[in-house]
This record gives C-alpha cells, sequence and structure tokens, in this order.
C-alpha cells in the first residue's frame, strides 16, 4: 500500500505542467526511498527523470515497490481541482486500479476526495550513467526561460557555447539572428558554490573568505579585484579618503570662522559638513556605490571548451520547471546529451536532451 502527504498541492500541479507536454503518460515508481519517474518524449530525443525523497513528504509508506501508470492530462485536471495551499494525500492499493488523491483545505472545513484510473504501461527504465561533464553553468532559471523564449521567436535551434569568455546562446532564423553571452560574476560564484550543501555561517568573513576560495579551485577565473576589495583595495579606499577629507576638513575650518561672524548659518553648515568628516571613515555613498554593481548571477565551471546544438523547442519545454526552483544547472559534454537540472525542497528534476547532429 502507498500513502503519501504533501503540505501543499502546488507542487504536485507545477510538477505536471513542466513535463505533461513532454510526456503523456508514464509510470510513478513507488518504493521505500521515495517516488520516482523515468520517462521519454514520442520522438526519443528527450528524457525527463523526477525524484520526489520520502524525507520530503510530511507522511510517507510504501509497503512495497508499486508501478503506477498515470494518463498526465488526466491527472492534470484532477489537480486543477485542488488549491495550491490543500494538504494533499495520495493512496493506492497494491493491486488496485485507481489512484486515490484527497485534497484537505488549509483554512476550512473541507475535504475532497478524486481517484484517476490506473494504465497499465510497458515501460524499461534506463540506467542513466554517471558523467565527467566538460562544463557546467549555474544560473538563474528565470533568466534559463527567458533566454528559451526569446530565441525561439526567431530560430529553431540554438547553438550553447561555453568557453573562457563565458556562455553564449546563439540563434540564426530566416529573418533576424541573436547571440546572448552570459559572462560569470563573483558573487554567483559564492551564491551557487554552497547551493545545496550545509556551511558553516558563524561569521560574514568566513563565508566571504570561504565561498573565493572554493570557486577558485572549482576552474573558475577570477579577477583579482576581489582579493583587493579585502585586502590592497583598502589602501586605495585610504588614500582616496585622505584627499576627500582633508578638503573637507578645510571647508570646515572655514566655516567655523564664518559661524562666528554669521550665527543663523552655523547651523547649517555644521549639518551638512559633519556628516561626511567623522573618523575619516568612507562615506555611505562610497558603499552604496560597491553594493549596487549588477549581479547577472552566472557561474561557469569549464574544463575544456564545449559547443553543441539543441533543439529550442525541448528547452522551452524544459524551462517550465523554473515554477519549481529559482536555480538551474546546464551541464554539458562533447558528444554527450544535454542535462538541465532543478533541484527544489522535495527532491529534484532532471532533463536529457541528445544534440542536434552535423550542426556546429
Amino acid at each position: 500500500m502507498l500513502e503519501a502527504k504533501l503540505q501543499q498541492a502546488a507542487l504536485l500541479k507545477r510538477l505536471l505542467d513542466s513535463i505533461k507536454e513532454l510526456v503523456t503518460d508514464a509510470n510513478f515508481n513507488c518504493t521505500e526511498e521515495g517516488i520516482h519517474l523515468q520517462a521519454m518524449d514520442n520522438s526519443h530525443v528527450a528524457l525527463v527523470a523526477v525524484k520526489l525523497d520520502a524525507d520530503g513528504f510530511k507522511k510517507y509508506r510504501c509497503d512495497r515497490p508499486i508501478p503506477l501508470g498515470v494518463n498526465f492530462a488526466s491527472l492534470t485536471k484532477v489537480l486543477k481541482c485542488a488549491k495550491d495551499d490543500d494538504i494533499v494525500t495520495i493512496k493506492a492499493d497494491d493491486d488496485g486500479d485507481v489512484l486515490n488523491l484527497t485534497y484537505e483545505a488549509r483554512y476550512a472545513d473541507r475535504i475532497a476526495e478524486y481517484a484517476v484510473k490506473l494504465m497499465e504501461i510497458d515501460a524499461d527504465s534506463l540506467d542513466i550513467p554517471v558523467t565527467e561533464y566538460d562544463a557546467r553553468v549555474t544560473m538563474p532559471s528565470s533568466e534559463f526561460t527567458r533566454i528559451a523564449r526569446d530565441l525561439s521567436l526567431l530560430g529553431e535551434s540554438v547553438k550553447i557555447e561555453v568557453s573562457k569568455e563565458g556562455v553564449r546562446f546563439s540563434s540564426e532564423g530566416e529573418a533576424a539572428n541573436a547571440s546572448i553571452l552570459l559572462k560569470q560574476t563573483d558573487a554567483a560564484c559564492q551564491k551557487y558554490e554552497n547551493y545545496g550543501k550545509e556551511t558553516k555561517t558563524e561569521d560574514d568573513d568566513d563565508k566571504e573568505e570561504g565561498g573565493s576560495n572554493k570557486a577558485k579551485k572549482g576552474k573558475v577565473k577570477k579577477e583579482d579585484k576581489d582579493v583587493d576589495m579585502e585586502g590592497d583595495g583598502n589602501e586605495d579606499e585610504n588614500n582616496d579618503d585622505d584627499g576627500e577629507f582633508k578638503a573637507k576638513s578645510d571647508d570646515e575650518g572655514e566655516d567655523e570662522k564664518e559661524d562666528e561672524e554669521e550665527e543663523e548659518e552655523e547651523s547649517s553648515s555644521k549639518k551638512r559638513k559633519k556628516a561626511p568628516s567623522k573618523n575619516g571613515k568612507p562615506t555611505k555613498k562610497a558603499k552604496k556605490s560597491e553594493e549596487g554593481s549588477p549581479d547577472v548571477g552566472v557561474m561557469i565551471e569549464m574544463n575544456q571548451h564545449v559547443i553543441l546544438t539543441f533543439s529550442l523547442k525541448y528547452l522551452v519545454n524544459f524551462s517550465k520547471s523554473s515554477t519549481l526552483s529559482d536555480t538551474v544547472q546546464i551541464m554539458l559534454s562533447n558528444d554527450v546529451p544535454l542535462l538541465v537540472s532543478y533541484t527544489f525542497g522535495q527532491g529534484d528534476i532532471k532533463y536529457y536532451l541528445a544534440p542536434k547532429i552535423g550542426e556546429e
């Protein structure tokens, strides 16, 4: 018997919306470890693999492995009847022919029960080998969605190139061509290096130093400016501050002389001059200029130059999983299918796409 309870129905709704156009029906394989799905599209060009860990459920019980053959169109209709914040309970008997779903309203005494007919689907599970990819790009999923959507308006294929310069997405159409280059940022290296990992967060300084050291190990080129900001860069700031504040202190001396003659101008001149001249410290405006720098949020790890061409139609479908996670990882190797991975709280969803042959 299977019984699984989720805190929110939004997860299942978003999950089904992500793959319903790619796969029409497939088996949800339920085991003690969780629920897994693996299916290919009709053209056998793309493969989707979903993993929902047992720990991600509020309650999970599976006595023995059970395959649940489901038609995604039917299941999507049933899930639309649930609100995003409803508590969902999934039940299925060992030899049953229906999948029972119960929706419990969180803020009302309402319980809705639905039963979806199960199908017998003969599908062989594929053993996906562990691959050492030549390049990995970690970026915001919203940016990936925008790139796939924009380029799909121009052409049918996209060329993805990962080099020392960055990651470039380019497409050629009948009416226009497009090329989008994303360069890695140092802030992204710190943000994504610890993504999904447990780290010590005792001091902010430890975070910055740990992030910079890890980024150096990840074969990601770093500029010396990052180190200068913590070390040598302070000397430049001090030099600039000395010049600024000396001039201001001279102005203050002149103001004090003028203040003795005119009492009304004394208060206004002191208020204007005292703010930027305490202890020769940098002003808040200088800090804002540093913190206000734009962050593209892309991290690139590369072993060698990679350039491959893929169908944009599939990438647009993959990008629909951005509702599950705000981060996406794109992994590439020559002569190996592309891997697009989204990780969320209850598990992950991975897409594999074969490259187009004969296009450079």
